[in-house]
C-alpha cells in the first residue's frame, strides 16, 4: 500500500509535465522548485525523518530528481524537432534513406568532374529530360558520332577521332546523364512511399519536396552548361568550351542540393546537438559556432572558384608552386576590360584567387583548431575540428600536385572530391555546434540545475 501511495504522489506531481507538452512545440517543464506542500505531506512516510516532521527540498530533489527530472528532460529532447514520427525504426530508415542519396549526389559530383577532365561533356549533342537508349547499332553510332562531328569540339580540338575513341567519350557522357536520373527514381520512390507510410511530417516533407524540385532543375543547369560549350567561339583561336558562369553555376547548384540532403539527413538521425555536460561546455560551443560559421562559407567560396579555374582551364597555367611561373605576380593579371571580368575569365587571375583562398582557408581552419584546443567541448566537436585540419591540409596538398603534374584526370577527379569531402566535414562540425532547441535547452538546463544541486549536496 505505501508503495501505491508513493507512486500516486509521484504522478501528482511530474504527470503534469508529461501531459503539459503533448506537441512538439510546446517546453517539457521540468522540476526547478520544490513541489507544493500537499505532494510533500503525500511523501513524508517514505523520507527519512531528519527533521522532526519537516521535509527538506533537497532531500527529496537528490532522491527522485535523478529519475524524475532525466525522464522528462530526455523526453522534450527527443520530441524537439519531429522530423519523423512512428518511432525509432522509421526514423533510422528515413535517415538511412536520406544519407545514402546525399552519397549519391556526392558520386555525381565526382562523375562530373572525370566526365570534364576527360572533354567527355560535349560528346552528346542533343537532350531529353527523361532520357533514352544509347545507341544499340553500327548505324546508330555512325549516326550519333556525325552529330557530334558537326560540334565546334570535334572541328577544332577533336579532328580525325576514332569512332572507338568516341564511344569512350560519349559512354562517359551518358553515364553522368543517366546516374543523375537514377538519382531521381532513388528519390522519389522511397518519398512517396514513407510519405504514405506516415513517417514523414510535414515540415520534412516540404524540404525533401523543395530538394527534388532543385534536382530536377539540376538536369536543366546541366543542359544550359553544355549548350554554351556547342557554340562557334568567338575568334577562330578560342577554343571550344563550356562557360565558366555555367560550370560554377551547375557545381554550386550540386553543392546546395547535396547541402540540403546531408544537413536533413543529420537532422533526422540527431533532432538534437549532443547534450552539454555543463554550461561552460554550452557556452564554448556557441563561441566556436561564431568561428565556424565564416570558416564555413569560406570553404564554399573556395569551392566556387575552383569551377572558374575549371572553366577557364586555368589548372594548365603557370604550372609552378609557390611562385606562378617565374614572378610571384603574373603579367597581365588584371588586363581585361571590365574590371570585374578579371576575377572569372582572366586565368592568371582566376587561378591566383584560387590559391589565395586556398591557403586563406586553410590558415582560418588551423586558427579555429587552435582555438578550440583549450575549451571544454564535446568530444564529438573536437574530433571534427581535427578532421576539418586533417581534411583542408589533404585538400590544399592535392591541389598542388594537380598543378604540377598539369591536372591528370586521377589527381584532378581528387581534388574535386577532396573538395566536397571537406565540405561535408564543415558541415557535419556546423550541425553539431547548432544551437539547441528551445525544448533542448529547456532540459538542458534543468539539468544543470540537478547536477548543480547534487554538487551543493
Amino acid at each position: 500500500m505505501k508503495g501505491r501511495s508513493l507512486l500516486r504522489g509521484l504522478a501528482r506531481y511530474v504527470a503534469p509535465a508529461r501531459t503539459f507538452a503533448p506537441h512538439a512545440r510546446q517546453l517539457a517543464p521540468v522540476i526547478a522548485s520544490a513541489p507544493p506542500s500537499h505532494i510533500w505531506r503525500s511523501l513524508i512516510p517514505f523520507l527519512p525523518a531528519k527533521s522532526s516532521g519537516h521535509i527538506s527540498p533537497t532531500i527529496l530533489t537528490r532522491k527522485f530528481s535523478s529519475a524524475a527530472v532525466t525522464g522528462v528532460a530526455l523526453g522534450a529532447v527527443k520530441e524537439a524537432v519531429p522530423l519523423v514520427v512512428a518511432g525509432d525504426a522509421a526514423q533510422k530508415k528515413v535517415a538511412g534513406w536520406l544519407f545514402g542519396c546525399s552519397g549519391w549526389v556526392f558520386s555525381m559530383v565526382v562523375l562530373g568532374g572525370v566526365t570534364r577532365l576527360t572533354r567527355s561533356g560535349l560528346s552528346m549533342t542533343d537532350w531529353k529530360f527523361t532520357g533514352g537508349l544509347p545507341p544499340l547499332s553500327a548505324d546508330e553510332w555512325e549516326a550519333e558520332f556525325a552529330k557530334y562531328q558537326d560540334s565546334p569540339e570535334y572541328r577544332r580540338i577533336n579532328k580525325g577521332m576514332s569512332l572507338e575513341d568516341f564511344k569512350f567519350i560519349y559512354w562517359m557522357e551518358y553515364a553522368h546523364r543517366m546516374w543523375g536520373r537514377g538519382l531521381g527514381l532513388v528519390f522519389a520512390g522511397p518519398f512517396a512511399y514513407y510519405i504514405a507510410k506516415g513517417y514523414i511530417t510535414r515540415p520534412l516533407g516540404l524540404r525533401l519536396s523543395v530538394l527534388m524540385a532543385m534536382g530536377a532543375g539540376q538536369g536543366f543547369v546541366g543542359w544550359w552548361m553544355v549548350k554554351s560549350g556547342l557554340e562557334e567561339p568567338e575568334t577562330e583561336y578560342a577554343q571550344p568550351r563550356v562557360s565558366p558562369y555555367r560550370l560554377a553555376a551547375h557545381l554550386t547548384s550540386a553543392f546546395v542540393i547535396y547541402s540540403g540532403l546531408f544537413w536533413t539527413a543529420l537532422s533526422v538521425a540527431m533532432p538534437e546537438p549532443p547534450s552539454a555536460a555543463n554550461q561552460l561546455m554550452l557556452d564554448a560551443s556557441r563561441r566556436i559556432r561564431k568561428l565556424a560559421l565564416p570558416v564555413a562559407g569560406l570553404v564554399g567560396l573556395t569551392a566556387i572558384s575552383g569551377a572558374f579555374v575549371a572553366g577557364n582551364d586555368a589548372g594548365h597555367a603557370y604550372n609552378t608552386f609557390p611562385k606562378m611561373g617565374d614572378t610571384w605576380v603574373p603579367d597581365g593579371l588584371l588586363e581585361m576590360k571590365p574590371f570585374i571580368r578579371n576575377f572569372f575569365e582572366n586565368t592568371a587571375t582566376v587561378q591566383m584567387d584560387h590559391r589565395i583562398l586556398a591557403l586563406t582557408t586553410l590558415s582560418s581552419i588551423g586558427l579555429l583548431w587552435l582555438a578550440a584546443r583549450r575549451l571544454p567541448l564535446n568530444p564529438a566537436v573536437k574530433t571534427l575540428l581535427d578532421a576539418t585540419l586533417g581534411m583542408a591540409a589533404l585538400q590544399v596538398t592535392l591541389g598542388i600536385s594537380t598543378l604540377l603534374m598539369y591536372v591528370p584526370v586521377s589527381l584532378g577527379s581528387a581534388h574535386q572530391a577532396g573538395a566536397l569531402t571537406l565540405f561535408t566535414v564543415v558541415l557535419a562540425l556546423l550541425h553539431t555546434l547548432r544551437r539547441p532547441s528551445p525544448a533542448g535547452l529547456k532540459a538542458l538546463s534543468n539539468s544543470f540545475a540537478v547536477a548543480g544541486c547534487r554538487k551543493v549536496l
